[in-house]
């Protein structure tokens, strides 16, 4: 007898086939190349004058076992406390070095890089359900994202912010169990970087939101169950709770507004704190994303709901302020847009997937990521290039006697290079501020004051400077100091 013929007259694919059509998918295609994209955006963007603290930072975490509450690194501060804000982070970087030197470190780069595009791909595709949209959402991450791309704590925060996204998006839409997650959010949040205050005002601005219902033209506000209103609100109360698993206790939670409200030296003279340039490249596509949202809900081709205009609007306030916030206006808007626009390009559809090219596009990728994927001798080339490197090495052989007074710029890698010069500086701003050498060294280097000053008040034995640099110029000229050093990035004055 012949077998019966299933009444779709079609045959069911085995299971292998099936998970390769998924493995080799077009939607997998997409990610393939935002993973390139990523790749490429920051294979030269190695030597952070940042990256280089925390590596230490991580270092002392990692072999001391405990986690340090006062300054180790500067003879300027007097041990200043301080807030270990970002300790988890520089654990996980401090590993990435300890497995495979630079290497693991750029790995490291490439991997919060990577993660945080394809991450707004998903966030992208949930809020418009159509793959191929997302996948111009994901563009916006990245295009904003460019700003912050860089091996410093923050890359795993703005991979949080959009994991907190998702969370809200998937508990709103199908299960309020999905909320209970974002304790556990909070509590890596608050030990990788200051930016969970971020993450507690947007959760805010979704709760004030979901009282109201009501539609204005294309505005529109749908309010949330009562049910899942109340699970959201007990998980966000669960996660403020959370936060407190901190090694500093209250300080760290206030410590973005410490920040905001008590470094005021720290927003005016640190250049990624500075206010958004609108006539440069990110400040135009800023206002071209405004311009499309408005666009789409005025023309009424698209609605606007009420919590994603005030996220809107917290997102251009907060990257229109500083311009090291942009990253997150691309996460916030990414999604709006790819919603707004999901009918404007047909779905992707599965049952038209062709494996062989996808598979094809695919290996390319994969072979793109293998070779542009930078080698150790390019990372060290990159880290010579911004870094004193042979100024240390000089350090070493002639044994300058301190103390010293370093460049901005150059604090972090004396910290990690040559811990047995105490740096003046370094990136670690919130303790300088609190100290009160910030203001001094600012008026120091840009010539604000007496240079013999400073130098006098510290017993200043030497001085490694950027070449360029103005005070350099003047030491040049000052009875009882000498040059020793000169390179190309960095000069080195000794007292005569």
């Amino acid at each position: 007898m012949s077998q019966p013929v299933p009444l779709t007259g079609r045959v069911a694919e085995p299971v292998t086939l099936r998970i390769l059509r998924r493995v080799l998918s077009f939607p997998v295609v997409l990610i393939c190349l935002l993973a390139v994209l990523a790749l490429l955006t920051v294979r030269n963007r190695f030597d952070d004058s940042d990256l280089w603290w925390h590596l230490k930072m991580g270092e002392v975490i990692w072999t001391t076992h405990a986690i340090p509450l006062a300054d180790l690194f500067s003879f300027t501060t007097h041990h200043q406390s301080l807030v270990p804000q970002e300790w988890l982070a520089e654990v996980t970087i401090y590993a990435a070095y300890r497995c495979a030197g630079l290497s693991g470190l750029m790995f490291w780069l490439c991997f919060f890089a990577i993660g945080q595009v394809i991450a707004g791909y998903v966030l992208c595709a949930l809020f418009s359900g159509n793959l191929k949209v997302a996948f111009a959402g994901a563009m916006l991450v990245w295009l904003f994202a460019t700003e912050g791309f860089s091996l410093r704590p923050q890359l795993i925060a703005y991979l949080l912010l959009i994991v907190e996204l998702c969370i809200i998006h998937l508990g709103r839409t199908r299960n309020a169990r999905w909320f209970f997650i974002l304790p556990a959010i909070f509590v890596i949040w608050i030990n990788c970087h200051g930016s969970f205050m971020l993450g507690l005002i947007l959760a805010g601005i979704y709760t004030f939101a979901s009282f109201f219902s009501f539609r204005v033209g294309s505005l529109v506000s749908e309010a949330w169950p009562q049910n899942s209103r109340r699970a959201f609100l007990i998980a966000l109360g669960i996660s403020v709770a959370a936060l407190l698993l901190n090694p500093a206790g209250i300080r760290q939670i206030l410590y973005p507004f410490d920040t905001m409200l008590k470094m005021p030296l720290l927003v005016v003279n640190v250049q990624e704190w500075a206010p958004l340039n609108m006539t440069e490249a990110r400040g135009v596509a800023l206002l071209a994303v405004l311009l499309l949202i408005l666009l789409l809900a005025v023309t009424r081709r698209a609605e606007l709901y009420f919590d994603e205009l005030l996220l809107l609007a917290a997102g251009t306030w907060l990257a229109v302020s500083h311009q090291r916030m942009l990253p997150v206006f691309g996460i916030l808007a990414a999604p709006i847009v790819s919603r707004q626009l999901a009918g404007a390009w047909e779905n992707y559809e599965a049952a038209k997937d062709r494996i062989a090219p996808n598979a094809g596009m695919i290996l390319l990728c994969l072979m793109a990521l293998w070779i542009g994927f930078p080698s150790a001798a390019n990372l060290q080339a990159q880290v010579a290039a911004q870094s004193p490197v042979k100024a240390v090495d000089f350090l070493r052989s002639s044994h300058l006697a301190g103390p010293m007074l370093n460049a901005y710029d150059f604090g972090g890698y004396l910290i990690w290079a040559a811990p047995e010069y105490p740096v003046f500086i370094d990136g670690r701003t919130d303790i300088y501020e609190w100290s009160g050498v910030l203001g001094e060294f600012g008026n120091w280097a840009m010539l604000r004051s007496d240079p013999r000053a400073l130098l006098r008040k510290y017993k200043i034995g030497f001085c490694l400077l950027e070449r360029q640099s103005p005070v350099a110029h003047v030491l040049a000229l000052m009875p009882g100091w000498k040059l020793v050093y000169s390179d190309s990035i960095s000069v080195i004055f000794a007292r005569a």
